[in-house]
C-alpha cells in the first residue's frame, strides 16, 4: 500500500514541479527544460529530478547547476505551498541527455530504413 502511496505522490510533484519550473525567472534556465525522471526516496525526504533541455548538453548543465544552487529554495517552498505536504522533500537535480541520445538512435534507425527502401527500389 505505501509503495502505491509514493508513487501517486511522485507523479503530482512531477506535474507541479514541471510547472515551477516554468515559473523560474532567471534566465540562465532554460525555458524548454522538461523532467525525465523522478525518483523520491520512501521517507520523502529526497528526491532527485532528472531534467533535460532541448538546446542541447551545455543547456542543460547550466539550467541544472543554477537549479541546484539558486532556485532550490524557491520551488522547494512553492512545491511545500502547492501540494500542501508535510515533509517536502529535498530537491536534487540532475542533467538527463536521454532525449538527445533518443533522437539520435532514431535518426540511425530512419538511415538504415531510407538505405533498405533504397535498395529495394532498384
Amino acid at each position: 500500500m505505501a509503495g502505491y502511496k509514493i508513487n501517486r505522490i511522485t507523479s503530482d510533484i512531477k506535474i507541479t514541479l514541471s510547472e515551477l519550473l516554468r515559473e523560474v525567472k532567471d534566465p540562465r534556465v532554460s525555458k524548454l527544460i522538461s523532467i525525465v525522471k523522478l525518483d523520491v526516496s520512501g521517507d520523502m525526504s529526497y528526491a532527485t529530478v532528472y531534467v533535460s533541455a532541448i538546446e542541447g548538453e551545455e543547456a542543460t548543465k547550466e539550467s541544472v547547476k543554477v537549479l541546484n544552487k539558486s532556485a532550490a529554495g524557491f520551488i522547494r517552498r512553492e512545491l511545500g505551498a502547492r501540494m500542501k505536504l508535510r515533509k517536502v522533500p529535498e530537491l536534487r537535480f540532475v542533467a538527463d541527455n536521454s532525449i538527445i541520445k533518443s533522437s539520435e538512435i532514431i535518426s540511425i534507425i530512419k538511415s538504415f530504413d531510407e538505405k533498405e527502401n533504397a535498395g529495394d527500389e532498384v
